[in-house]
């Protein structure tokens, strides 16, 4: 007994200091090349001991054969609270009824004998039918399909939610026009004044400002320029895109069976808890384990299949291209209940065009 404490002390002792200093200072430097990043001689001691943590803790968790892998991207030399704070993640969304966007009284909330009133542009999806059936068969890939633009990046500001809410509007543009149009997340950031801009914000309230406003412009007349986590003056230069209005918007109920059914006619936003490490590192393959319930970050819900025998869900992310799977992320579908894994389908919405 006290010879397997002791092998398993030792075990644990070397997993710790997984490699010689020159592995993580050679490692560095070509993290470095490859990411322009240039640090002072203080700086680069401390970033260099943070690489190398980082580096252990991905090659510890891809040694478990896990159903997901980690690796280094351009966030690696952060630490978790530097990230959280770059990513504006780990501070909660607002609560259902601001997600709403709407002054609901009770004469026109939605009720199990069906939804409200058209007037207040938004229903529930309340299809049951197939509740039960979230695995196995079938694909959808909005990507492939080519409703979907490329990955972007928010940079330093918490505008999560007006990339969540330009990638649905794409989608359903794209599916209605046969047109694929980048819209500005930079006109909501700083035009929006329902939402916060780098502060947070809703899809739901974005959907209904869009609608309010009669559209919104393509990011190539309003490019975004809050990476720096700066926001200006709201610009009326820009001419919205003719079509680009929702007439309304549905709020998707929770289940996997009612997310797979609106994923089936296009991409749905969502909203997740990412306030974890496994997010900061995660490179490829299904995301699986408790993730938590505590909405923090708006995503896209881009399809569903089967990777590897683990069913699960396509996302698009808005932290550039080097993060994840391609700026993707695939989450394990039929986990946690109607909750979703990491709390994705609690909050899910698409508009309509």
């Amino acid at each position: 007994m006290k010879l397997a404490v002791a092998l398993t002390l030792l075990a644990s002792a070397a997993a710790s200091n997984l490699k010689a200093p020159e592995h993580y200072e050679k490692l560095f430097s070509q993290w470095m090349s490859d990411f322009d990043m240039k640090f002072g001689e203080v700086e680069y001691q401390e970033r260099l001991a943070i690489f190398s943590d980082a580096d252990d803790t991905i090659n510890l968790h891809n040694a478990k054969n896990a159903t997901f892998t980690m690796g280094h991207n351009e966030y690696s030399h952060l630490t978790w609270e530097e990230f959280r704070e770059l990513k504006g993640i780990g501070q909660p969304m607002p609560a259902k009824p601001t997600r709403l966007g709407l002054s609901i009284n009770e004469s026109n909330k939605h009720t199990e004998s069906g939804p409200p009133p058209f007037a207040v542009n938004w229903w529930w999806d309340d299809d049951t039918s197939g509740d039960d059936d979230s695995s196995g068969g079938g694909s959808v890939d909005w990507v492939d399909s080519g409703a979907v633009t490329d990955v972007k990046d928010q940079g330093s500001c918490g505008s999560c939610w007006s990339f969540s809410t330009t990638g649905a509007l794409e989608g359903a543009y794209y599916i209605a026009n046969s047109d694929l149009v980048s819209f500005s997340e930079q006109m909501l950031v700083e035009c929006d004044t329902v939402d916060s801009g780098c502060n947070g914000g809703l899809m739901d309230n974005a959907f209904g400002w869009i609608k309010d406003n009669g559209g919104l412009c393509a990011e190539a007349d309003y490019p975004y320029t809050s990476g720096g986590g700066s926001v200006g003056t709201c610009s009326d230069s820009c001419t919205v895109v003719k079509g680009s209005a929702p007439s309304s918007w549905v709020d998707v109920k929770s289940s996997d069976a009612s997310m797979m059914s609106a994923l089936d006619q296009q991409p749905v936003s969502i909203a997740i808890e990412a306030d974890q490490q496994a997010f900061q590192l995660y490179s490829s393959g299904v995301m699986t384990g408790t993730c938590g319930t505590n909405l923090d970050h708006g995503v896209l819900a881009v399809g569903y299949g089967t990777m590897d025998g683990t069913d699960h869900y396509r996302v698009k992310n808005s932290w550039g291209s080097s993060w994840g799977d391609g700026g993707y992320i695939y989450l394990e579908r039929g986990a946690n209940g109607d909750d979703g894994q990491c709390g994705m389908l609690m909050a899910a919405s698409y508009p309509v065009l």
